[in-house]
């Protein structure tokens, strides 16, 4: 009877039991893996806190508090983001060499695993800013004339009309933007380092800040033209003003002398 029963199972029933066992395997799979991965990336991140804690305590805690919180010395940094943090730490701006009225851009003394261990400490502190992907901020694909009328009305007032800076007030200046990354460009406009107002999406679009970013790269590049000759440093009227006064009325002044003085010549003779 067993035999008898043996040859009248099914020729696919093996192929039937073979598929539920896959099923039941790739289910478990999906049960299981995505929590595993989603466990990694939590004790991957816990432990570049933990290092960005340390990098802190070095660095950073003796102006800005042990927990961030801020001194006498330094602002707090709750609540700043990674983006504040990867654009001062990237740029040399911290940690800052003595006080002052604005801290200069210097040689970045962080590798790069570092200013992200030390950005996951202080936007663990607080939620903020992130630092923006590379989609983000390449201008590629940007609107470089609709740029340049965001950056006349935003920005033009203190870095000038082709970002070359400017002076402020007490001390205070706006950094020249020619060979800034479009990274940094771009976390600028995110947080407002030093005396700059910030422009989160919900004030200035992503689009909107690609442009800008497309803009500067462009007017600052070697590979652009400059059909107006000498741009007198890109500071607008006020330098073109100034040359006419100097240079302009110093030509008719020297004129007036030499006919003065031919004048007086002739008369004698």
């Amino acid at each position: 009877m067993k035999k008898l029963s043996a040859r009248r199972r099914h020729p696919l029933a093996a192929l039937v039991v073979l598929l539920f066992a896959l099923a039941a395997t790739g289910g478990l799979y999906a049960a299981f893996a995505p929590a595993d991965k989603a466990q990694a990336d939590e004790t991957a991140q816990s432990l570049a806190i933990e290092e960005g804690k340390k990098l802190y305590a070095v660095g950073c805690a003796s102006c800005h508090g042990t927990g961030g919180q801020g001194t006498s010395d330094g602002p707090s940094l709750v609540g700043v983001g990674s983006a504040a943090v990867d654009f001062q730490v990237s740029t040399g701006r911290m940690p800052a060499q003595q006080p002052g009225a604005q801290v200069p851009k210097k040689k970045n003394i962080y590798s790069n695993a570092d200013i992200d261990r030390l950005a996951a400490y202080i936007a663990s502190l607080g939620a903020g800013p992130i630092t923006p992907t590379e989609k983000q901020y390449s201008p590629e694909g940007a609107d470089i004339a609709k740029g340049g009328e965001l950056f006349r009305s935003n920005c033009a007032q203190c870095h000038n009309f082709t970002g070359e800076g400017g002076a402020l007030t007490h001390g205070k200046y706006a950094p020249s933007l020619e060979g800034v990354s479009p990274k940094h460009l771009y976390e600028a406009m995110q947080t407002g380092p030093q005396n700059m107002p910030s422009f989160p999406d919900t004030t200035m679009p992503e689009k909107e800040k690609k442009d800008i970013i497309a803009y500067v790269q462009a007017v600052n590049s070697d590979k652009t033209d400059n059909p107006g000759g000498l741009k007198l440093g890109g500071l607008g009227p006020v330098s073109e003003g100034l040359f006419a006064w100097i240079f302009g009325l110093g030509a008719l002044i020297a004129v007036a002398v030499w006919v003065a003085a031919h004048t007086a010549k002739a008369k004698k003779s």
